[in-house]
């Protein structure tokens, strides 16, 4: 399947796919949401993000870390119990420990409620097709927790890609870093280590733009010096067959969160976004292209705030009874990419 292919493939299957049912609430009444599970990294930022944003009215958090319920506390989240939040909420948020995303989330969709589930989503590819089966089945939303989805500059750079005003894309390169300590070094003791932690949020854009990889080719290292054998320090390289990819991941980089990126060569030029959390777009091309013209040029977007883009689309698929942009069958070859790239999945 080409590039194109897949794209208008996963298009048609948002156009053509049956409506989820609609909340019966008022489209103006909040949504009821809550969390089962707080102590990932991110479960404080979304839980700010929700709390700003009138369309949502957060139940509790459900958690067994006395530590964490008290930094939820500090945001005037109440501790609720499992029970509570499966009686209350319309939406379960899963921002747990990252072994026990698959667990949480099939309970919240079991129990019938929409599901944002932190990413990685699950340890293995039959896990995450049991949750996408459950929730196909039941006609419930089940919407990834990658940061980037929303980011303007990558949107833009997915869209150009897409529209051929690069030319033909025949490479991509992506990497996401961060420093992280010896004591914090333990939240990636499983295989893939960065790569599966972190490296996800750039897997996403390129094989949303490329499709499913012929071979995927790792190189996970320790190199921390920390004598753990946690993977600190990867690299995928993805075939396909007129382009490849190249994405990394290290947490050994002294100032690491600053080295994020994007970039995609194509035969009529190039687009860099650097960095990715305030995102910045260089755009060179051969001949002008779309809105670009010829030659270089900077894009600058407006301040960009992780998660609000995710739950605004969130709430209007909810009240619509509608499908999310990214459909299942992305989220699958998402998915499936990433266990490749930690060696998880073997083989071709």
């Amino acid at each position: 399947m080409t590039r194109r292919d897949f794209l208008q493939t996963s298009a048609s299957l948002v156009a053509t796919a049956p409506l989820l049912r609609a909340e019966s609430a008022s489209v103006t009444a909040p949504i009821k949401i809550g969390f089962l599970g707080g102590s990932h990294s991110h479960g404080l930022g979304k839980a700010k993000v929700l709390q700003q944003n009138a369309d949502w009215d957060i139940v509790g958090v459900v958690d067994a870390s006395p530590e964490v319920l008290a930094r939820y506390a500090k945001l005037g989240i109440k501790s609720i119990t499992q029970e509570e939040l499966l009686a209350q909420a319309q939406v379960v948020v899963v921002e747990s420990d990252v072994a026990d995303h698959y667990a949480h989330g099939k309970l919240a969709l079991e129990a019938g409620k929409h599901l944002h589930i932190e990413k990685p989503p699950t340890m293995t590819l039959d896990e995450f097709r049991e949750l996408l089966g459950i929730a196909k089945s039941e006609k419930l939303l089940m919407q990834m927790g990658y940061m980037w989805r929303f980011n303007p500059g990558v949107v833009a750079a997915l869209n150009a890609a897409t529209e051929g005003w690069l030319g033909e894309v025949y490479m991509v390169k992506a990497e996401i870093n961060k420093l992280m300590t010896k004591e914090s070094r333990p939240e990636l003791a499983f295989q893939g280590g960065s790569m599966f932690e972190l490296g996800c949020h750039i897997i996403d854009p390129v094989v949303r733009l490329l499709g499913r990889p012929e071979k995927v080719t790792t190189h996970l290292k320790s190199s921390g010096g920390y004598n753990d054998h946690i993977v600190d320090n990867a690299i995928a390289i993805f075939d396909y067959p007129n382009a490849t990819a190249i994405v990394g991941s290290a947490v050994v980089h002294p100032r690491g969160g600053a080295y994020r990126h994007l970039y995609i060569y194509g035969t009529n030029g190039t687009i860099r976004v650097e960095p990715l959390d305030r995102p910045v777009m260089t755009v060179e091309l051969n001949d002008a292209a779309g809105p670009y013209k010829a030659g270089m040029q900077t894009v600058n977007f407006d301040p960009y705030s992780r998660y609000v883009g995710e739950f605004r689309e969130l709430a209007s698929a909810i009240r619509s009874g509608k499908q999310l942009g990214v459909t299942p069958e992305a989220d699958l070859l998402v998915h499936e990419a990433l266990l490749r790239a930690c060696d998880i999945i073997v083989g071709d």
